[in-house]
């Protein structure tokens, strides 16, 4: 199994060494045969080759059979024209990844922001490829303008293909999960956005008639996550309102660096952590690489269920009970969660934890 690896910015190729520990440790117990290729993506290719992202790395990231992505500062990237492109906007729209799959779930013995007594274990389905983002809703140029100095418009861009397709892979999961699906949306007010949403994801419910479907404005489902998180299994949005409630439910879950997150298509599957960059942080081993690692797991079970390979399965089932052995021990933490261990002996001990079954 060739995969492609791409450490990025900021703590990106941190937390990604820790998670190839891992990996390393699953493939000598699960027999993965993992071999890996790496690209400079980011800051790093753009001192190189003068452009965040070359080409020739999309071009080539087909021919894998997964990905991994480190986390990019595109926010400080210079403008297009000078070389600064989205890499995660790129990897998602070129390569079709449209799923961005968030689960979240709380850990009894981890202190975290959820109330007492209130338990979450959700997956939010996040369409990944149009919406609000102005980098990905027009064929040509950018979808936000500014037709005067004290005024500015932004396009938004919903299609019945990609909310057919993004509500069916919801379903999909539910079925395997506790079969419901929340759709979340705004459709008082983005009458046509939004109501075109709602009215895919209600057509190809019928498809699934042992699926329980219910919806909520996004408003209200943050009040909603926080007062009842546990009423929910499967959440399906547009771009926009995914990014932000999924944010939302990793951090009641207990830390955002605890979102594992993955952008997968019908054919490819990439591994990227929920987080961002954190460059305040970089070279001082200070990161949290649970997000990575998770993400990575994630990664492997998708070959495992795409490529019908039992030991990628059991492999992702180890590094997620390994993750939680080690997260459950105050003394294993990173410092984000009160512990001290750095980001390098956090991913050996998760492997030793693998290890140790």
């Amino acid at each position: 199994m060739r995969i492609l690896v791409c450490p990025g910015d900021g703590i990106g190729p941190e937390i990604i060494a820790a998670s190839i520990d891992v990996l390393g440790k699953a493939d000598q117990i699960f027999d993965l045969g993992l071999q890996y290729d790496y690209e400079d993506i980011g800051f790093a290719s753009l001192e190189k080759h003068g452009t965040t992202l070359r080409p020739e790395v999309l071009e080539k990231a087909p021919t894998y059979d997964g990905l991994i992505l480190g986390t990019v500062s595109h926010a400080d990237y210079p403008a297009p024209e000078k070389g600064g492109r989205n890499v995660s906007a790129a990897f998602r729209c070129e390569l079709d990844l449209y799923a961005n799959v968030r689960p979240s779930r709380t850990r009894p013995f981890l202190t975290s922001n959820m109330r007492e007594g209130k338990s979450m274990d959700l997956v939010i389905m996040r369409e990944a490829t149009e919406g609000f983002y102005p980098d990905r809703n027009m064929a040509l140029g950018w979808g936000e303008m500014m037709p005067s100095k004290d005024m500015a418009l932004s396009v938004r861009k919903i299609t019945r293909h990609c909310s057919e397709r993004i509500a069916r892979r919801a379903f999909e999961l539910a079925m395997k999960r506790k079969k419901k699906v929340t759709a979340i949306h705004k459709a008082n007010s983005f009458h046509m956005t939004d109501g075109l949403f709602l009215e895919c994801v209600r057509n190809v419910a019928r498809e699934f008639p042992e699926v329980e479907l219910n919806d909520l404005l996004v408003d209200a489902s943050t009040a909603h996550l926080v007062r009842s998180p546990e009423k929910f299994d499967v959440l399906v949005a547009t771009n926009f309102y995914g990014d932000i409630i999924s944010d939302l439910a990793a951090e009641l879950s207990g830390s955002l660096g605890l979102g594992g997150s993955v952008m997968a298509g019908d054919d490819l599957c990439c591994a990227q952590a929920q987080h961002g960059s954190a460059p305040d942080i970089q070279n001082q081993d200070k990161a949290n690489p649970t997000s990575m690692i998770l993400s990575v797991s994630m990664l492997m079970r998708w070959i495992g269920e795409h490529r019908q390979k039992p030991n990628f399965i059991a492999a992702a089932d180890a590094i997620d009970k390994a993750v939680d052995a080690v997260l459950a021990n105050p003394e294993t933490r990173t410092a984000d969660l009160g512990g001290k261990m750095g980001c390098k002996a956090f991913g050996l001990k998760v492997a030793e934890a693998i290890q140790k079954g």
